[in-house]
This record gives C-alpha cells, structure tokens and sequence, in this order.
C-alpha cells in the first residue's frame, strides 16, 4: 500500500521540487556552516600536503608526522572550491569525516588519513544515495555500504559524494537534485559522466583519489574530459555492493566499481591497497585474487611490448586532436623500441549494436520508473528512451529509410533492434554477446599476439552540454570493453590545440553516418581549445596488476619523448 505521504502522478511533481529544494538548501547549509579552516585561503602547511602523494601521506600518519584532520581539512578546503567552480559535490560529509578519522578509521591500514571522494551512488551511514533522483532523498542509510566499510578498515576516509547524471546513462552529470557539474577547464563543456563530480573534483585538485562506476565508459569518458587516470577494473576485482543504481538487476553488460586519481602514483598505490584488503572477505562478487607481483614485474621487465592502435572503431573516426593523442603515445613507445602495429579486431560496430541492445534490453523501463512528473531528463538518455518506444511496425519503415533512402547502414543498424526484448529474445542477445567475446579472445591470442592495445576513449573530447541529446551512440571505444570485460586504464596526454586539431579542408559533414554526425556535431578546435585529450590502455580480462604497470611505462616513455600530461595547478 502506498504511504499517505506519497503522491500520484502528475501530483508528485511538488514532491519533486520540494526534494530538490530540501537538498540543495542542506548541502548550501552544510557548507555555510563549515569550521573556518575549510574557508581560509591555502596555507604553506596545506600546500605541502598538495604536493604528496597518497602513499607518503599515509607513511606520515603511521609515523605520527602528520594528523588525518591536517589531511581531510586541506582537501576539504580544495574540494569547496571546486564546487563552487563546478558544482561537482552533492553530500557534504566534511563533519562527520572528523568523527570518523577520530574515531572510525582505522589508522595503521594502507590508506590512513587518506581523504576519499565517492560517487553519489554508494551508501553511506546517515546519507541518501539519491543517484539524482528525488524520490530516493530523505531515505538515508542506517549502515555504511561494503565499500565504505573496507575504505574505513584501510584508513580512508570519506569526505563528500560527487555529482552524476539521473539515469547514470550519460556522458555528462546533471540531474534536478543536485544540479548541473561543469568541466573545470571550461565551463561551457561536460566534466563526463556518469561518474563526472569526480573527475571535475580531482582535475582541479580537491582531491587525489576516488572511486566511480562504469558500465559504458563511465570512470573513463569523465577521465577523458577532465583530465585525470582511472582504471577500468574486470568484473569481480573490485567491490559492488552497499551502491544504488538506476538499473537495479541489469546484467546484460554489468557495471563495475573501479578508482579514479589525479595522478598515475597514486591511481596503482590506491589500486593496490584495496586489493591488499581482502574485499572478497566482504563482498560475495569480488574474486579472491591477490595482488599479482609477478604479473607486475613482468610487465616492468619485458624490454618489448607488441602494442596494438585501434586507429578507429568503424562508427566513428577519432576528431584530430584524440587522432593526435593517440599517435603522440604510439610515438613515444615506437622510439623506446617496442613493436607497434595497427590492428584491425573483430568488428567494433557488432559490439556497439549487441551491448547497447543488450543494455536497455528492458525497454528503458527500469531507468524511467524512478522519474517523478516534470523531473528533468538527460538529453541522450531521453533519446534511447524516444527510439525504444516508437512503435515497431513504424520503427521498421524508419529503418528502412535510414539503410535505402539515407543508405546509412551504421545507424539502421544500430536502432533496428532498439526495443523491448522477451526472455526469449534476451537469451539469444546474451548468446550474441558470449561467442563475439570467443572470437575476440582468439584473435588477441592467436592472431594479433598482442601485448596491450592503445584505443582513443572517445571519438572527441569533452561535449558541450546537452550535447549527448546527438552523441548518444559516441560511446563506442569505452563500451566495446565493457563487453568484452577487459581492463582498460585512461592516461591524459595533452590538450586541444586549435593551431594543430582543426578539421581538415576535405572533411564532410554530410558524408558521415547517423552516430558520427551526433558526434561531430559539437566538435570545435577553436571552442574545445585547452580541454583534456586522453588514450586508453587495454589489456585483456583480470589483468589490472599489468595494465597499470604498462601505464606507467607510457608515461616514462611520454616524459622522454615530448613530455607528460599538465595537471591543472590547484588554484
């Protein structure tokens, strides 16, 4: 029976706006009502503390040098900031992060002291987990979920939870509840989604280490654009439960919870730590693997890699400054010695058209059901949405249009089979799914003999925002691997350069096909100038140990072969 208290729509529209309101005036109170060390402008205690790394953080507070609250205000302080340029923060944990690091964490563990930001989506004690959804506030949780619960046993401490998109669908981060995150190298563009307060927090400084999920792409796109590292971790290397989702028992493709950082060092030692925690003692999903110093040391010995560039995925060719990026990184390892080789997979496009089927094989139903009247709705999320309800028999004509008379192939092909799936027709999708991974697995190990592939993360970088309503299909090159599982790392490398990312004379718009021109809609050299390009680095399925080690030698091999990545400096 419903409560009295709840409303019907179209009535639960002034339940919406007053759930809105309530948090957005509890968060501006909570801030408001910060100690005044968390206002005061940066100190030259504070700056020293910026400049190191987690791990030498926590030998500090092991060694009493350093006290977890000197930690937790400073970034505290750095991560108001960022949100008042970004709006990248939703719970403001900062007074109860002092009980905790007092009382709660335990400080011998790997990360003590270590301020940790986490993803609005994972629970903790005497906090909503609203997803940006209003009907999930006023509901906070009685307990701290599995994830938080092992951050506190390895020392962290959780400080505040970052800004993402309702429906967690998107490659950018607004919703009613919280309001709209910006990129903080240029406020006009996305800082990513779904996980994108994170990266907006961490490019600017207001933190070193935090932890998002990715079911498409979602530590990876906000990596990309704001520019930060992230690890995409396997299925059942990193802890699940104790989150909120919109897809409550979607496993079609399944997200995973893997860490983001500001910097590589710190991106492998948090890495590291978590694993060093045991979490399969914690969580039933996470697979009791070690932390694999051979496959570590492997990866740091072997004098030449056989590297494999995915130059593009045949949806949608890299604009020229990820085509730039990309080539700036193969560069780099062609002159350190490795053999680099550009390679031509099993069809990227097969895995685009199954894991966007098999993602929304629901419908969009599951995602839609939290909505309350008048609720806004992510542009692109809305557009899948739009394609899923047309009716099939019109659906039919439409793509008979787009593949004959448009003679667009790609994007027929894509929304031929944008509808609700039966168990029936689920299972066979699932099938699809399983045998595409089989051809993939054999052509890495027999064919291409491959050591890691270099992939761009995204066919551009940041969008404007709204402008997933046209690039919703950009997805591409970060959600082939959510499919296949494989662990995949992002490494920032340079910025938008107009002088050098200009469109060439011979490039037409009209020539592209449906999800290429959603893409290139919004790419600008000129508009996009100084924001973040990346490259991903793939290895294949549980081999995070080797991915991040290889992530490291890239960027020895950048910093002798024209220069590592410019972090923003903390302002």
């Amino acid at each position: 029976m419903l409560q009295s208290s709840i409303m019907l729509p179209p009535f639960d529209y002034f339940e919406h706006r007053r759930a809105c309101q309530r948090k957005q005036t509890e968060r501006a109170t909570r801030i408001a009502s910060l100690p005044s060390a968390y206002l005061t402008p940066i100190s030259k205690e504070d700056r020293a503390i910026l400049e190191k790394p987690i791990e030498e953080l926590a030998q500090d507070v092991h060694k009493e040098l350093l006290k977890p609250i000197d930690i937790l205000r400073t970034y505290g302080k750095i991560a108001i900031r960022a949100h008042e340029k970004t709006n990248c923060l939703t719970e403001i944990m900062l007074p109860e992060a002092e009980e905790w690091a007092e009382h709660e964490v335990n400080l011998k563990g790997p990360l003590a002291g270590i301020p940790i930001s986490l993803k609005d989506s994972i629970a903790v004690k005497d906090f909503d987990v609203s997803v940006g959804y209003s009907c999930n506030t006023g509901k906070p949780y009685a307990q701290d979920g599995i994830m938080v619960r092992i951050l506190k046993d390895a020392g962290a401490i959780p400080y505040v939870k970052t800004n993402l998109p309702v429906t967690l669908l998107s490659f950018e981060s607004t919703n009613d509840v919280w309001g709209r995150c910006t990129n903080p190298h240029n406020k006009k563009y996305s800082p990513g989604g779904s996980t994108g307060g994170e990266g907006a927090l961490l490019a600017y400084g207001g933190g070193r280490i935090g932890i998002g999920s990715d079911v498409a792409g979602s530590v990876r796109a906000p990596a990309h654009f704001s520019g930060i590292y992230s690890l995409r971790c396997s299925t059942g290397r990193w802890p699940k439960m104790g989150m909120n989702t919109s897809m409550p028992g979607q496993e079609g493709i399944p997200s995973v919870f893997s860490p983001m950082a500001r910097t590589l060092a710190d991106l492998v030692y948090f890495s590291k730590s978590m694993i060093s925690m045991k979490p399969w003692n914690y969580d039933h999903s996470v697979h009791p693997i070690e932390w694999r110093e051979d496959q570590e040391r492997d990866a740091k010995q072997k004098e030449k890699f056989r590297i494999g560039v995915l130059r593009t995925d045949g949806v949608i060719d890299p604009a020229p400054a990820c085509a730039r990026a990309l080539e700036q990184v193969a560069a780099a390892l062609r002159a350190e010695g490795h053999e680099v080789v550009d390679v031509s997979p099993p069809s990227p496009y097969e895995a685009l058209v199954i894991a966007s089927t098999l993602l929304n094989s629901d419908g969009c139903k599951t995602f839609r059901s939290f909505f309350r009247t008048g609720e806004w709705d992510d542009p692109g999320a809305a557009q899948m949405n739009f394609y899923m309800k047309i009716p099939r028999p019109l659906k039919y004509i439409y793509y008979l249009w787009v593949k004959y008379v448009r003679r667009d192939d790609i994007w027929a092909g894509l929304i031929r089979n944008w509808h609700k799936k039966s168990a029936f027709e689920q299972w066979k999708w699932v099938a699809k799914r399983e045998a595409y991974k089989a051809r993939w697995h054999d052509w890495w190990q027999n064919e291409a003999k491959l050591d890691f592939m270099l992939t761009p993360p995204n066919a551009t970088p940041a969008v404007p925002h709204d402008g997933m309503k046209d690039a919703v299909s950009s997805c591409g090159y970060t959600f082939l691997f959510n499919l296949l599982d494989y662990t995949c790392g992002i490494i920032p490398v340079t910025h938008v350069d107009k002088a050098l990312d200009q469109l060439p004379p011979s490039f037409r718009f009209r020539d592209l096909n449906g999800a290429a021109q959603g893409a290139y809609k919004h790419y600008n050299a000129d508009d996009m100038h100084g924001l973040p390009v990346t490259v991903q680095v793939v290895g294949q399925r549980l081999q995070e140990e080797k991915v991040l080690t290889i992530m490291t030698r890239i960027e020895e091999a950048l910093d002798e072969h024209g220069g590592r990545y410019e972090l923003l400096a903390i302002e």
